[in-house]
């Protein structure tokens, strides 16, 4: 994916207060950095933030942090969190495979991955944000009883992911190849991407995992 560069959008996430800067120094004091003892969710991949953002203001008792690794698209994404101010949320431009450098063991309890870049070619797989590679991340940073949401239009994605979580020691808890005809479009936030591709009748694929 080729991304439009933002002039100064650099400068402006390093001035923005919620973005956390030298996060690797903050590995088990994200309680200090919210100023409270509420769990820790977390988007991999963010993208232009609506989940994010929506999911922080309907569920005020848990703490959000949206992670992208392009600064564009951070920026965007903090643009939309300024519509309406969640004060539990706070931004990361890192690199999803640092993260467990910059959360303590169990420091998480969800970690949302949406619309991830399928990376289609073989010789690429170990990029996919659920590879066993990155699940290993996971697994340092979740709680005992912390979950992985995976969310995709993507049915190739989908049916690797499926082997290549169980490949690393996981459990698929749920799954689905068509969430808005399955129990678990109960209570679903959608992605902007989600949005659209729903509106054009296309399944959407998500499941669940734990350890």
């Amino acid at each position: 994916m080729r991304l439009r560069h933002i002039p100064g959008a650099e400068q402006m996430i390093e001035e923005h207060p919620l973005v956390i800067h030298e996060p690797k120094e903050k590995k088990g004091k994200w309680a200090e950095i919210f100023g409270n003892d509420s769990p820790v969710w977390i988007e991999i991949g963010m993208g232009k933030g609506r989940f994010i953002t929506e999911m922080a203001s309907c569920n005020p008792g848990v703490n959000f942090v949206g992670i992208e690794r392009y600064s564009t698209v951070l920026l965007k994404g903090i643009r939309k969190s300024e519509e309406n101010r969640p004060e539990n949320l706070r931004f990361l431009c890192v690199d999803a495979r640092e993260l467990g450098e910059i959360f303590g063991k169990g420091e998480v309890g969800r970690i949302f991955l949406n619309f991830s870049d399928p990376w289609p070619k073989d010789r690429h797989a170990r990029r996919r944000l659920t590879s066993p590679p990155f699940m290993a991340v996971y697994n340092q940073i979740l709680t005992a009883d912390g979950q992985v949401e995976f969310k995709t239009d993507n049915e190739e994605l989908f049916k690797y992911s499926l082997e290549a979580i169980a490949e690393a020691g996981w459990h698929v808890r749920e799954f689905t190849f068509d969430l808005y005809k399955s129990d678990m479009a109960k209570g679903n936030v959608q992605t902007e991407y989600e949005a659209k591709f729903a509106g054009q009748g296309k399944p959407i694929c998500k499941l669940i995992a734990v350890r």
